[in-house]
């Protein structure tokens, strides 16, 4: 029984980061771009109009469902028999802060690429509809959207995770700066408005990063721009949208009229 319950208590634990981490940063980046600062920001938003609320009650609703799928696959991977098997470390002495930061910084390569070819499958037509479809119901997303995923979906983009933690050696800190840093720009790519100053996309190190633009394109015409962080698949395999660099340079160089 006190098994069952430290497992429980653990779980809910878990859901509780997940979900918060998720509340905390969408929430403040809707209530800055979607409330306080709508009228006076309206004219940088990359698409102009705002979703209904209805597309927020959504996307609400399947980020919550997809916070309870996050927090099962984190308990299994770290909390269950199964962690036994892993390379997860608890000791940062064991190979030292160097080894811990760029592991922070191979993670998000390698989640790069893991979400470029699980991104392309899931649009694949014998999949799109069963998996991938909720997401893309939100064809001019919101911070909201940032975790809402069909419940399949959702056990896909939690993968990353358990590819993570039997690959190599890993420590629990590496994989929280890395979830938080994935949270924060995943709310950057839904957010509707762009950051990055005029002229980014074609700068040396810009025409490499993935932007709001970029993203956003995504959601209004389904197909290209399938990357994360970065554009380097894109751009090696001819996916990325042909008119991105214009739709980019107008939504950075809008003016207050």
């Amino acid at each position: 029984m006190s098994i069952y319950l430290i497992g429980t208590k653990s779980f809910w634990t878990i859901l509780t980061v997940v979900f918060l981490r998720y509340l905390v940063l969408a929430g403040v980046a809707f209530f800055i771009y979607y409330m306080i600062k709508k009228q006076a920001w309206q004219f940088r938003k990359i698409q102009n109009r705002f979703p209904l609320n209805k597309d927020y009650a959504r996307e609400i609703l399947y980020s919550v469902l997809t916070s309870f799928i996050f927090a099962g696959v984190g308990f299994a991977v770290f909390l269950t028999p199964l962690a036994s098997y892993t390379q997860v470390y608890y000791k940062v002495s064991d190979y030292g802060w160097g080894y811990l930061t760029a592991s922070v910084i191979l993670i998000i390569f390698l989640h790069d690429t893991y979400f470029y070819w699980m991104h392309r499958f899931i649009h694949h037509k014998s999949v799109y509809k069963y998996v991938h479809r909720v997401h893309h119901l939100s064809t001019n997303p919101s911070p909201w959207a940032a975790m809402a995923f069909h419940p399949l979906e959702a056990v896909l983009e939690a993968g990353i995770i358990v590819v993570v933690a039997f690959l190599f050696p890993v420590h629990p800190l590496a994989i929280g700066i890395f979830l938080l840093f994935m949270m924060i720009y995943n709310v950057y790519g839904h957010l509707g408005y762009e950051l990055y100053p005029k002229g980014f996309a074609k700068s040396f190190v810009g025409r490499w990063i993935n932007t709001s633009v970029n993203h956003n394109m995504h959601h209004q015409y389904f197909k290209g721009n399938y990357g994360l962080y970065f554009l380097f698949w894109d751009r090696w395999l001819g996916t990325l949208h042909p008119d991105y660099d214009e739709h980019f340079h107008v939504a950075a160089s809008k003016q207050k009229p």
